[in-house]
């Protein structure tokens, strides 16, 4: 803010002051020099159309020196160019110093006027002086616009006069422009037909000439002409119908497509008969490809793979004999006969060395046909369900190519099965046979050549087998010795010795005969346990193996159970149904750790049950009689008549006395606790069961011979005397006591 402004604002600012410090009075009020003095007193100065009137005449008079402090921090004066140009137009001269404070502010209200005036004049001639300049130049731009409107008339004039003279000539050459744009139409139409609709040199060699090797440019030009002949069956399938021009395309490219055919069909039976000779054959793209293209055509695909199929063939019998007599490359790993001694392992390594084979041919199939993974686990079940031509082809060529292994797999493994002497080995060879056997089915299908080979030396692996355990069973049973020994054979006689000396043994441990014969069955139920490695449900398991139990285990129970009733009867003493159940015990602790033999041993339980209910019997009614009141308790259980049972003889009172001091005696001896006969049982908790079910029993007798003797209608003196006066003194929780025996027991 200037001084003048300053001033002017101070100045006003003390009127206003003043004039609130003065009472109003109504004739000062009426002056005029008042309202006008209180008018602009009270005017609003803030608005900006003020504030902008304002700041307008502070930049028209500012500060003639301007006092400021330069970068150096020293104080320069300044000169308003702007007030020294308002000094030039005005002819009074202000002065540079104010003499009384206020007075520039004051001139410059007395002439504000004339100096906008001034500098509103010295506007208007700059703004005249600026128009006359670009009027000038307007003059000078009009004349040169009449000068190229006089070029253009003058040229138009021209072009006029040329046009005429020359108007036949343009029609000429209007009319051979229109005739060459036809010609080009008519070329270019030409030419894109004959690119769409033929081949060029280079696609015609690659298809028929013999140096241009198969390749992707035989396949790349042999699907140009695939293209070729499809757009031309859709130009012929048109309104007009089949033109000249179509027929002959299709005649062309259909030779074309048989010639490069017949080309791929030779280079793909040299590749094969060349290289097919390999056991790790190579497949390379190009031989994917064309097996792919040759699908097209099935006869010559055929042909093709025939000469796939007879070289494979030849080269894996090659290398199954070379693996047999020769082994490997230097010798390792070694010929598959030098194992022959060891039947397992022989017949092991040549199904191993098929099965790799198997699948060396099968990966070498899918690469051929470009089959891609369908994500199936090794071992899993492959599904031929006849969707994919590929599958197909593949099944058919693994049958021809590894179907010639089967003759020689097949002597070489029949001979192995017929010299064998072990039923084991026997066994773990069929087994192995099945395993193989499922192996290849799974992989190869069902009706595979070396599927059904497989499946006729598994059977007769398991008919050798079962043979075997046949021939063992029968030699368990003393019947056919008998009858053998009438034929007077050597080898009969030879089992009758045995049979004779088995007479004379008076062990009831199970015979050595039965423990052979059994261990066999535990390590055939072994390997048959392992061969299923958590696969097939129980159902399956217990089918598979149903038919061994019954060849090995009914046999031993028959010569058990019913042959040695013939020892029985020629030496009397013998203990035949503790030898039965030790026998019949120890078959059924081999059966049961093993699941699929719960059928079995269920039918050797009852069979057991029935000979330990038939053992309870014999052993109560021995240590009844051991006891001396087997007689006493059978006339209580008989008596049916009125007579009472004191008149008895047997049941006197002085015999009863006897008999009750025997049982007494026989309390105390330790025939109670350890029987002889049941101490010969195997399985203890038989032995338990036996001897607590018949101290019940003898319990039971006791209290039904206390009750008998203490009813009046029997006519006993003293009955309660005569019972107590012996152990156990009539009371049956006390004979318990004594036997060891209580309610728990006898439910369990």
């Amino acid at each position: 803010m200037n001084p003048s402004t300053s001033s002017l604002s101070h100045s006003s600012t003390s009127s206003s002051l003043n004039a609130e410090r003065r009472p109003s009075s109504a004739p000062q009020s009426r002056n005029p020099i008042s309202v006008r003095l209180y008018k602009v007193l009270g005017s609003n100065i803030e608005d900006d159309a003020t504030q902008e009137a304002l700041q307008t005449l502070s930049d028209l008079y500012i500060a003639p020196n301007v006092t400021v402090r330069n970068e150096k921090g020293s104080l320069t004066i300044q000169e308003d160019a702007e007030f020294g140009e308002q000094e030039q137009g005005s002819a009074r001269a202000v002065p540079l110093t104010e003499a009384v404070p206020g007075e520039l502010a004051a001139n410059a209200r007395r002439h504000m006027r004339r100096d906008l005036e001034n500098k509103l004049a010295r506007g208007s001639e700059q703004f005249l002086k600026a128009f006359g300049e670009v009027d000038q130049k307007l003059d000078e731009l009009q004349q040169h616009i009449s000068d190229m409107q006089s070029s253009c008339d003058e040229a138009e004039r021209q072009l006029h006069l040329t046009t005429n003279s020359s108007k036949t000539l343009l029609e000429r050459a209007g009319n051979l422009r229109e005739e060459r744009q036809a010609i080009e139409n008519k070329k270019s139409i030409v030419t894109g037909f004959l690119a769409r609709f033929t081949l060029n040199e280079e696609e015609s060699q690659a298809i028929t000439s013999r140096d241009e090797p198969v390749g992707p440019r035989l396949f790349t030009a042999m699907d140009r002409t695939e293209g070729i002949r499809d757009d031309c069956r859709i130009l012929m399938s048109g309104e007009d119908g089949p033109t000249q021009a179509g027929m002959d395309i299709m005649a062309s490219t259909s030779s074309l497509l048989e010639q490069g055919y017949e080309k791929i069909v030779r280079w793909c039976s040299r590749e094969f008969l060349q290289k097919g000779r390999e056991l790790h054959l190579e497949i390379t793209p190009t031989m994917r490809e064309a097996i792919k293209r040759l699908r097209k055509r099935p006869e010559l695909l055929t042909e093709a793979l025939t000469f796939l199929s007879e070289t494979r063939q030849a080269t894996l019998m090659t290398s199954f004999i070379t693996a047999l007599t020769r082994g490997g490359p230097s010798g390792l790993p070694r010929p598959i006969e030098l194992h022959a001694h060891d039947p397992l392992r022989y017949v092991g390594d040549m199904l191993a060395w098929v099965h790799q084979a198997m699948a060396a041919e099968y990966e070498l199939l899918e690469a051929l046909f470009g089959v891609a993974n369908d994500g199936r686990m090794v071992g899993s079940v492959r599904v031929f369900d006849g969707k994919s031509e590929e599958e197909d082809w593949i099944k058919e060529l693994m049958d021809s190519c590894v179907g010639k292994l089967c003759v020689p797999l097949k002597i070489r493994v029949q001979q192995t099965i017929r010299s064998q002497e072990s039923s084991i080995v026997s066994y773990k060879i069929a087994n192995l046979l099945q395993f193989y056997m499922l192996t290849m089915r799974r992989t190869i299908g069902d009706d595979a050549l070396l599927s059904t080979t497989l499946l006729e030396i598994t059977d007769s692996a398991y008919g050798a087998f079962y043979e075997f355990i046949s021939a063992q069973g029968r030699a368990l049973s003393g019947t056919q010795l008998v009858s053998k020994f009438n034929s007077f054979s050597p080898g009969p006689l030879l089992n009758l010795g045995c049979l004779f000396k088995d007479v004379h043994d008076t062990s009831l441990t199970p015979p050595l005969a039965i423990l052979d014969h059994i261990q066999v069955l535990r390590e055939i139920m072994s390997v048959y346990q392992s061969s299923f490695f958590g696969e097939g449900d129980e159902a399956e398991q217990v089918a598979g193996f149903e038919k061994i139990l019954d060849i090995m285990i009914d046999p031993a129970i028959e010569m058990v159970t019913i042959e040695n009733e013939k020892k029985q009867r020629l030496r009397p003493r013998w203990d035949q149904p503790i030898y039965v159940l030790n026998c019949l015990s120890y078959i059924e602790t081999v059966l049961e750790p093993f699941t699929f033999t719960r059928a079995k041993q269920g039918v050797i339980r009852s069979l057991m049950e029935e000979r330990v209910l038939s053992l309870i019997e014999e052993h109560y009614t021995n240590i009844m009689i051991d006891a001396h009141i087997h007689h006493v308790a059978e006339a209580c259980a008989n008596h049916t008549t009125d007579e009472p049972l004191s008149r008895i003889p047997s049941m006197q009172p002085t015999e009863l006395q006897v008999a009750l001091r025997n049982f007494s005696l026989w309390l105390s001896s330790p025939d109670v606790f350890q029987p002889p006969r049941l101490s010969q049982l195997t399985v203890q908790h038989l032995h338990t069961t036996i001897h607590q079910t018949a101290m019940e029993r003898m319990a039971r007798a006791y209290g039904m011979i206390c009750e008998e003797v203490k009813k009046p209608a029997n006519k006993y003196e003293a009955a309660s005397t005569l019972l107590g006066s012996e152990r156990p003194f009539g009371q049956i929780h006390l004979l318990r006591q004594i036997l060891g025996i209580d309610d728990e027991d006898v439910a369990t």
